[in-house]
């Protein structure tokens, strides 16, 4: 076990952590993070809607008329309806903020681009809603990432209009802009218009040949168990694990959750094969219970069976914190972090739990994920909610979290030991 925690000490956790700190990759990670509530609004919109319960829909038909879906449709329309839009901005504006160049003109700039490659309705000539929620997020990454390049290059090479002194800062700054807006501008019009001449859009290149395999892979189990392996592995030597590959699972994994929530709005149910099994709450509900690690088990486990001050006082101190999926304080308190011991529970319970949650869907017993809600929901009502108002989504909730307990409590045992030896020796 030494030998290969050495192995990747030397080798991996290097690798990680330039990973973790790219400039390109924070961008991405922290435009996620950004827009994260209007995701989240917008989910809550079509789960309103569509909580499949007569009684529910009957009150509120009779209350409000039938159209008072029309709310809930309008706030589905104003953020997951337009995610890849709202991505470019939020990503643009953090990436140009990181090279110390104005965010909100590289940010417009970048919206601007992304508009002019975006295809248009045959009739309307508008823009054409289907590339513009999660269908087109490759794109509007692609397109954020190259616009704001473009951008600060020339804002840095002082490819600029000088604006004479006195005259207000605002003015002075969309002058400055100008000149690069336009560079960015042609290059993109260009680029549409060798794909129209083709007879295709950026957005149907990058989605037949990138996007769709790479969503069809995503729903297999070894690539979700790979995903867990890798976050945890992460977390293990220090380092944010769900950070550091969020940008990867927020790109493959939030188009499949917009693809069951949209599902669920037109009315396939929460238990048909049409509907993505692995989606982003799949893992935050059913695999990641107090967070990285299932740590709430942990916490639970050290109630159960530890005997020391020393973890039934970090146990007390940490359970507030981990009830809202908040995990730092018992990741490095007991520690996990670097602790040869739990390493091997809080490896493998992510991974069983990724198993079960797969089969235990797949097979019918729970529904698929069709909403998203706050990665601090405490479970049993977020394993609710993402199942679409389904009493099986909290069932599976509490079964996963017993198996963790039960995996964590012998680990928990040998630690104790050795805690109460070092204890008595002092």
């Amino acid at each position: 076990m030494n030998k290969i925690i050495q192995f990747l000490e030397k080798y991996f956790v290097p690798v990680a952590g330039k990973i973790g700190s790219q400039r390109h990759l924070v961008a991405i990670r922290d435009g996620f993070v950004a827009i994260m509530p209007l995701i989240l609004l917008g989910s809550f919109a079509v789960l309103i809607n569509g909580l499949p319960f007569d009684w529910y829909q009957n009150f509120l038909t009779d209350v409000f008329g039938p159209g008072w879906t029309d709310l809930g449709g309008n706030i589905w329309k104003g953020s997951f309806a337009i995610l890849s839009l709202l991505v470019a901005i939020s990503i643009s504006y953090n990436l140009a903020k990181s090279y110390k160049v104005d965010g909100l003109s590289a940010a417009l700039v970048t919206f601007g681009a992304l508009v002019i490659m975006s295809p248009v309705t045959a009739t309307e000539g508008g823009l054409d809603f289907g590339w513009l929620g999660a269908q087109g997020l490759f794109v509007s990454i692609i397109v954020s990432l190259v616009a704001t390049e473009i951008f600060r290059f020339l804002i840095q090479k002082n490819f600029t209009i000088k604006m004479p002194n006195g005259v207000p800062t605002a003015v002075a700054r969309s002058f400055a802009a100008l000149l690069p807006a336009t560079v960015v501008f042609i290059v993109f019009s260009l680029a549409f218009l060798l794909f129209s001449h083709a007879g295709t859009s950026l957005h149907e290149v990058i989605f037949e040949s990138i996007q769709k395999p790479l969503q069809g892979l995503s729903n297999t189990l070894p690539s979700a168990i790979i995903i867990s392996l890798l976050i945890h592995v992460l977390w293990f030597f220090g380092l944010h694990g769900t950070n550091i590959l969020g940008p990867i699972m927020e790109t493959i994994y939030l188009p499949s959750i917009e693809a069951n929530i949209e599902a669920f709005k037109d009315g396939v149910s929460v238990f048909s094969d049409q509907l993505i099994v692995i989606t982003k709450p799949f893992f935050d509900v059913y695999v990641h219970l107090g967070g990285a690690g299932a740590t709430l088990a942990l916490i639970v486990a050290i109630f159960l069976v530890a005997k020391s001050a020393q973890y039934r006082g970090i146990a007390r101190l940490t359970a507030p914190a981990g009830l809202f999926n908040i995990n730092e304080p018992i990741l490095f308190g007991v520690p996990i972090v670097l602790n040869p011991i739990l390493i091997i529970p809080f490896i493998s319970v992510p991974i069983v739990l990724t198993i079960i949650s797969y089969f235990a869907i797949t097979l019918g017993f729970v529904p698929k994920t069709v909403a998203l809600v706050p990665w601090s929901m405490p479970p049993i009502i977020s394993g609710y909610l993402v199942s679409g108002g389904h009493w099986a989504g909290s069932v599976l909730q509490i079964f996963n979290f017993l198996v963790a307990v039960a995996i964590y409590i012998p680990f928990i045992k040998v630690q104790d030991k050795t805690a109460l030896n070092a204890q008595k020796q002092n």
